[in-house]
């Protein structure tokens, strides 16, 4: 089973032995605040994270995991120095992270951000596990090669993105042929309103600045690029099985309806609901169920007002590439994921400016020949070569 239908009659089972892929980032984060609250419903497996040990330390300290893990190796004496005498067992390094991602246990929530995430999750996928999808890059890149290996693990796919848990939400799977339009909604991110003479000179703390979302670095400049928004398209038509004519954007400032599906008798549905991704994070977890969460109630009546305008491909090109590049099919996902993640690194360290990123991610989609993906080494192939490809031309606008 891949994107899971919701199963009839049955009982929650208690505790969920969960994993946690990247617990020190913003989703990983969110979701050990869950399970902090339900102690009883919960027990973790195992946590990962790439290299920030302290944060690492106190939330193993917290919640007690069988096995922590640094992926970056370097860090592994302080990660055991910091769990010594816990009981709790420690590893590090990119095979001990893909072996904390196949431990046996009910769900595994895939929080890796960027492509660093895809072998871990895809290793989750093929032993059959429930993974709840935050890390959009593991589609992104590789959304034939994940799909195929849920269906044939039987495996559960559970979307954890709000735009996509939102539509899992109000979508029918069996009856996707009476679906006329899916609608993502984007809040259109701090320079909504910019033109593009505007965001010459934007700078990262004003980038990473999102007006609705408590989000990464990465993720807020992806969504002032929206960026954000192309990767979802592309996430929502393998996820879902519709064709990308069929998925529309929408800029939706207040961030309340967090996607919507019509439907061919003229039926539109929404999901609703605060800024929060506790509360998608908490339907994944919680599945077939659902769970009680601290995030705020919507107060549609103090909001008053809900507005939808279309996007301005002009000033926000990244959508127009991600479309390019899902229609290019084979590769091109993979080096549009790898040329923004570089870009995005670099204008975060000054290197670049705003407009330069998508003027990278353009560059090299035009300065690599695209080839058909048949298995995870291709998508690595191929995402070094754009990586090294888009660093070269940011060297040549810098210099």
């Amino acid at each position: 089973m891949a994107v899971a239908t919701r199963p009839a009659g049955e009982e929650s089972p208690a505790p969920k032995k969960v994993t946690v892929l990247g617990s020190t980032g913003s989703i990983g984060s969110s979701t050990l605040d869950l399970i902090g609250r339900n102690p009883e419903s919960f027990v973790v497996e195992a946590l990962t994270a790439n290299r920030r040990v302290d944060e690492l330390v106190r939330q193993a300290l917290a919640v007690r995991p069988r096995i922590a893990v640094v992926a970056d190796e370097g860090a592994y004496q302080d990660l055991r120095a910091g769990l010594s005498g816990s009981g709790i067992e420690v590893a590090a390094g990119k095979k001990a992270l893909v072996e904390a991602a196949q431990r046996p246990v009910d769900i595994v929530m895939a929080a890796i951000v960027g492509a660093a995430g895809l072998e871990p999750t895809m290793a989750a996928a093929k032993r059959g596990y429930t993974v709840a999808l935050a890390n959009k890059e593991s589609l992104v890149c590789a959304g034939d090669l994940m799909m195929r290996e849920v269906e044939r693990s039987g495996g559960v796919l559970l979307p954890v993105d709000s735009e996509h848990n939102a539509i899992f939400q109000v979508l029918e799977l069996d009856r996707i042929d009476q679906v006329e339009k899916i609608f993502l909604t984007a809040s259109g991110g701090p320079f909504r309103t910019f033109s593009r003479e505007q965001m010459v000179g934007v700078s990262p703390e004003q980038a990473v600045a999102h007006p609705n979302w408590s989000m990464g670095a990465k993720i807020s400049i992806d969504s002032a690029t929206m960026m954000n928004k192309g990767l979802e398209l592309i996430e929502a038509v393998h996820l879902f099985k519709v064709s990308q004519d069929r998925i529309e954007i929408l800029v939706h400032p207040q961030s309340v309806v967090h996607s919507l599906v019509a439907y061919e008798d003229g039926s539109v549905l929404a999901q609703m609901g605060t800024p929060d991704m506790r509360t998608p994070i908490s339907y994944a977890l919680a599945w077939p169920h659902r769970m009680r969460t601290p995030s705020q109630r919507l107060d549609l009546a103090e909001i008053a007002q809900l507005t939808f305008e279309r996007p301005d491909s002009k000033r926000f090109p990244a959508l127009t590439l991600a479309r390019e590049a899902l229609k290019t099919g084979g590769g091109a996902p993979t080096i549009l994921n790898a040329s923004n993640e570089v870009a995005v690194q670099a204008f975060l360290e000054g290197k670049l400016g705003f407009l330069d990123i998508t003027r990278v991610v353009e560059e090299t989609l035009g300065r690599i020949a695209v080839h058909q993906i048949s298995s995870i080494a291709d998508v690595h192939h191929l995402d070094v070569e754009a990586r090294r490809v888009a660093g070269e031309f940011i060297a040549g606008v810098a210099a």
